[in-house]
């Protein structure tokens, strides 16, 4: 199809292309430096957890020694953890505490520590100054010993029945049945961090000969999905501020306080939940204030978008009828509105925080991100409702119960850990979930999730629109048939 008249179009394709090309260098450049660290590292998978402990091991005396040989599917060995047992009395003397690498029986790492200062039931921990790197899978061995007397010593613990593959346990040169407690921590490597670059380059590669496309389709006068998006934005602009501004208008319509309730609203169902499930419950959450707040307004944010969006096509039913207007409008106008109020909402939010003692990081730069990814989705949801009101009118009562599943479903006030392993496959299952804890990593913990993550809340988002598209454009035309 041919566009009949280029200039009657006031953007500049050729400057919009530019535009695009730039601003995706950009954020390229800008999410490499807000990622940081967590862009090439996560918590390792292979970290070995402290078994149970049921015995002890030896008396660590002069001459007496604990060997532990192992070995971890960690890429960079952090720290080890060990558990120690005192006797409940008071001891004297030094513990050293060393790891080997078989493999040429090369010291790794190695620390003192004074017993003295050893309680029933503590912890030491052998910390790398650096990571240790290439011991992937590699034979490790762990030596204790000490030069403390006898009845002042302390005594490494043991889970006795715990048994792993290429696990050995020597007390005093003697291979003994079981596992020393002690525990293995590391990070692993993030293939895709690792070359970012490369990906970042190819994607480049691929959006700038798609930008280049659509400016040679639009000089010969064809039509491109790009251009089809900026005319109806330009053509279109002034109904869909007008639409917005009613929907938010009349939201408040005959309120005393109006726009005060996007502050209000969040806060006093925080300080509700916050009461119950802090005392009652006894959720052991940090932050929990923080952390409930964040699922609060993401989840209310998406419940009202998409209670307002179900109605969008039959409560406009005198325009649809009398006027044409691309029916894609009025979700879309739905959506914004309630993202106003979600942009609000995200104020007490910030003021929570604050008070709460968590500092400003520039991981909280990113959360433009999560904020698109969740409107992006809520908005596929929303055009899939509005299809489904036209033809069934009681989608809006079937909606109501479904929104309440999907609010237990999501851990909004209570922690992942509380649900059985069995179910915890429903959760993961989730969108929310994975937008509720994006925002949560950013601001309470201040660091950029992995990559994967990033991944996942965008194929969400893409996911949800594209079906919702398809759906919304495959009946619009027969919306008027039951309006």
């Amino acid at each position: 199809m041919k566009i009949k008249d280029q200039s009657t179009y006031k953007t500049s394709i050729k400057r919009l292309c530019s535009f695009l090309a730039i601003l995706y260098v950009f954020l390229v450049v800008s999410f490499y430096f807000l990622a940081g660290y967590q862009l090439h590292y996560r918590e390792s998978r292979g970290d070995f957890e402290m078994p149970s402990v049921d015995a002890a091991t030896v008396e660590l005396t002069k001459g007496t020694s604990v060997v532990q040989d192992f070995s971890v599917r960690v890429q960079r060995l952090q720290s080890i953890t060990i558990l120690w047992g005192t006797y409940y009395r008071a001891n004297s003397g030094i513990v050293t505490v060393t790891l080997y690498d078989l493999r040429d029986n090369t010291p790794l790492m190695s620390q003192t520590y004074d017993t003295a200062s050893i309680t029933e039931g503590s912890t030491t921990v052998l910390t790398a100054k650096t990571p240790i790197e290439t011991i992937y899978g590699a034979p490790l061995r762990l030596v204790i010993t000490a030069n403390s007397d006898a009845g002042k010593a302390v005594s490494p613990m043991m889970a006795s029945t715990a048994w792993k593959d290429g696990f050995t346990l020597r007390l005093n040169g003697v291979i003994t049945p079981g596992v020393l407690c002690f525990s293995a921590t590391g990070e692993d490597y993030i293939w895709t961090g690792l070359h970012y670059w490369q990906f970042a380059t190819i994607f480049g590669i691929l959006i700038g000969v798609y930008l280049w496309m659509v400016y040679a389709r639009w000089k010969k006068g064809k039509w491109s999905l790009l251009v089809n998006v900026v005319i109806a934005i330009q053509k279109y602009s002034f109904l869909i501020k007008q639409l917005v501004a009613r929907d938010f208008k009349a939201k408040y319509k005959r309120s005393i306080l109006g726009v005060c309730w996007s502050f209000l609203n969040p806060l006093l169902t925080m300080v509700v939940q916050y009461i119950v499930f802090s005392n009652l419950f006894r959720f052991d959450i940090p932050n929990y204030p923080v952390y409930l707040l964040c699922g609060i307004i993401l989840f209310n944010f998406f419940a009202e978008a998409c209670s307002m969006t179900l109605a969008s096509i039959v409560g406009n039913t005198n325009l649809i009828t009398k006027v044409y207007v691309p029916k894609y409008v009025y979700p879309l106008t739905r959506t914004i509105s309630s993202l106003i109020n979600f942009l609000i909402a995200l104020i007490p939010l910030f003021v929570v925080t604050i008070c709460s003692g968590i500092h400003f990081t520039k991981a909280w730069l990113l959360l433009p991100f999560v904020v698109i990814c969740l409107t992006i989705f809520t908005l596929g949801v929303g055009m899939m409702l509005s299809t489904a009101m036209v033809f069934f009118r009681d989608t809006q009562f079937l909606w109501g119960v479904l929104n309440m599943i999907w609010m237990y479903l999501t851990p909004i006030f209570y922690p992942e850990s509380i649900l059985p392993k069995n179910i915890i496959w429903i959760l993961k299952c989730n969108p929310l979930y994975y937008y509720v804890e994006f925002i949560r990593m950013l601001i309470i913990e201040g660091v950029s999730p992995e990559p994967t993550v990033y991944v996942q809340c965008a194929l969400f988002a893409l996911g949800s629109l594209l079906l919702g598209t398809l759906i919304f454009k495959k009946n619009q035309d027969k919306f008027v048939l039951y309006l």
